[in-house]
């Protein structure tokens, strides 16, 4: 896969590129960036999330060059047309875990000859890697903005038996519909060949993903839940809480917009998603897959708790399309970030017309948001 060509600058906007930066934590990373023209502009560095790509800022890059910044959004580990990762369901985890992903993007900053960014960005997953990065490396990454995934801290430290957890699959399954957590799923052998072999074929699947978890469908009328019980959980769509027998290629499919809805859709349109369904038709998922094996294993949360106690010291934003489920999904989540888990959240945004896929959904307000808070951030 070393062959591959840098994106083709057709589907980018102007003033987007994509090129490679090589010898990154293992990988050779593709990458998009805008402001590069000038030498010495302030750098922030945006991070996706699943299943997305670099490709999901490049409705926002623009307008931030505009304003003076190099931009540079990767394609992260096992995504996309960054390569050196294994997609073994069999390989090793340990690449994939948090700490790991904050490592590539200090590799790639170093690449470009940066020693720190005015902001780290993310979206989605994309935003647990962005948290961390601010968390642990304060003096590069000097600000924080998070969509749509809500940061609660770092994991308790724990010592010595604890004692059994009740066991929520379980109870999702005596439901009397029986349901399951996506999360879980997605840690599953079967996910990937799922969703990458998926009877309606890849693109069809990612339209109705992309559709299913926006504001324009109309039944995301997301709410705060009440605790951490099955019966709450089943409150949420099934793209979170699926029902029991299906996977998620069967769960979207029941959503799949009509041929009216995806002419009509401007924030995706069919040339732009077929960007993303041909990575993915390529690539598959597992890549993406394996960051999700590696929090619902548990595997990597002991070293996760020598961080224990810490918050965010770096001004901090949040932004989410109030049409997102994301912010819900683990109750408390939304208010723990906003008294505990960072010690300086300038702001926190619910977006009108945005669901999950906020800076793609209603990019402009996204775009007067991150610079009103660079401002902000600038000056404390």
């Amino acid at each position: 896969m070393t062959d591959l060509e840098p994106l083709d600058r057709s589907v980018l906007p102007r003033g987007v590129r994509a090129r490679f930066a090589e010898g990154i934590n293992g990988l050779r990373m593709h990458l998009l960036e805008a402001g590069f023209e000038e030498a010495g502009r302030p750098c922030l560095l945006l991070l996706h999330g699943f299943p997305e790509l670099a490709y999901s800022w490049r409705k926002v890059m623009p307008a931030l060059a505009a304003a003076g910044y190099h931009v540079v959004a990767p394609d992260q580990r096992g995504y996309g047309r960054t390569t050196g990762w294994s997609a073994e369901y069999d390989g090793d985890l340990a690449p994939f875990r948090l700490l790991n992903l904050v490592r590539d993007m200090m590799g790639l900053l170093h690449a470009l000859g940066r020693d720190h960014v005015e902001a780290v960005i993310g979206h989605d997953f994309g935003a647990s890697v962005a948290a961390w990065c601010a968390l642990v490396r304060p003096d590069i990454f000097r600000a924080c903005a998070l969509m749509s995934a809500p940061f609660q801290g770092p994991p308790a430290l724990t010592s010595g038996p604890q004692a059994p957890r009740p066991d929520i699959h379980a109870a999702l399954a005596a439901l009397p519909r029986p349901r399951k957590h996506y999360q879980w799923y997605y840690s599953t052998r079967e996910a990937n060949a799922d969703m990458w072999r998926a009877p309606q074929g890849v693109h069809a699947f990612l339209r109705a993903y992309f559709h299913h978890k926006s504001a324009d469908w109309k039944e995301n009328r997301p709410f705060p839940l009440a605790g951490w019980t099955a019966e709450e959980l089943a409150k949420m769509p099934t793209y979170y809480i699926m029902d029991h027998g299906e996977t998620m290629a069967e769960t979207v499919a029941h959503h799949m917009p009509s041929p009216e809805e995806i002419a009509a859709c401007r924030w995706l349109p069919e040339e732009e998603l077929r960007v993303y369904s041909a990575e993915y038709a390529r690539t598959g998922f597992q890549g993406g897959l394996q960051w999700y094996r590696c929090r619902t294993s548990g595997l990597f949360e002991a070293e996760m708790q020598i961080f224990s106690g810490l918050r965010i010291e770096v001004p901090s934003l949040f932004i989410a399309g109030r049409s997102d489920w994301g912010i819900h999904q683990v109750p408390g989540a939304l208010e723990r970030m906003q008294t505990a888990a960072c010690a300086r959240m300038i702001g926190c945004h619910l977006v009108e017309g945005a669901g999950h896929w906020v800076q793609q959904e209603q990019p402009e307000r996204v775009s007067t948001l991150l610079l009103d808070f660079l401002r902000a951030a600038r000056s404390t």
